[in-house]
């Protein structure tokens, strides 16, 4: 009969491996993907550099694990503001409601309260120098942002909210222009604290800024995301 390990053993073995991840996600948020050496996240997790490698044979899969997790849970927030289904409605939001234009507006509120409240690991993800192992990730974490915005712009457009325009190509500027002043050596996101009422002027500068974007009024309508997301 096949030797089964003892279930005890594999609960050990996920919380162990739960605890490096966790611990390597803060090392990237404070000092980049830089900062999370094999050494510095074993000292972190108080374990043995040996058993990192015993769960992530590379920092490459390790960073790329770290990647994997912070980027699917950024983006099912998203999604569900923009009323996509996703796993996401597990997290305590409620469906989106209200015209494309208003999800837009949600949507991209949201994104700039998670990059000011995060922004080391949000730097991270969207611009911080990495490996050639990340850059694909990469790549499709923004495709994930900009295809929920173009889906958005799509029905603002089929509504007749928004002017035509090709969705996609307004969805990968609006990206690319977010990430850019949030993620970016800006210093307006910089200078500001991470969190609290002093962040609202950014977050409505960003919000008209896509509104102007995609065509839409340069005026905020019922942008606010509801307390607590961030």
């Amino acid at each position: 009969m096949p030797y089964r390990r003892p279930a005890v053993v594999d609960d050990r073995l996920a919380a162990a491996r739960e605890r490096l991840v966790a611990a390597a996600t803060d090392l990237v948020a404070e000092a980049g993907w830089a900062g999370a050496s094999v050494t510095a996240v074993a000292a972190a997790a108080g374990m043995s550099v040996g058993s990192v490698y015993q769960h992530f044979p590379s920092k490459s899969e390790l960073v790329c694990e770290v990647f994997r997790r912070a980027a699917a849970q950024e983006v099912a927030l998203i999604r569900a503001v923009a009323g996509e289904p996703s796993p996401a409605r597990g997290v305590g939001l409620a469906a989106a409601a209200g015209d494309p234009v208003d999800r837009l507006v949600l949507a991209v509120a949201l994104f700039t309260r998670r990059v000011l409240a995060r922004r080391g690991l949000v730097h991270a993800l969207l611009v911080a120098p990495s490996d050639s192992a990340l850059e694909a990730q990469r790549r499709d974490f923004r495709r994930r942002y900009r295809d929920v915005f173009a889906a958005l712009i799509r029905a603002g457009v089929e509504a007749g909210m928004l002017p035509t325009q090709d969705p996609v190509v307004a969805a990968a500027a609006l990206t690319g222009a977010i990430g850019e002043v949030l993620a970016g050596p800006v210093p307006m996101a910089h200078d500001l604290p991470r969190d609290g009422r002093e962040a609202e002027p950014v977050v409505r500068e960003v919000v008209e800024m896509a509104l102007r974007c995609v065509g839409a009024r340069p005026m905020v309508r019922g942008w606010s995301v509801a307390e607590g997301i961030g």
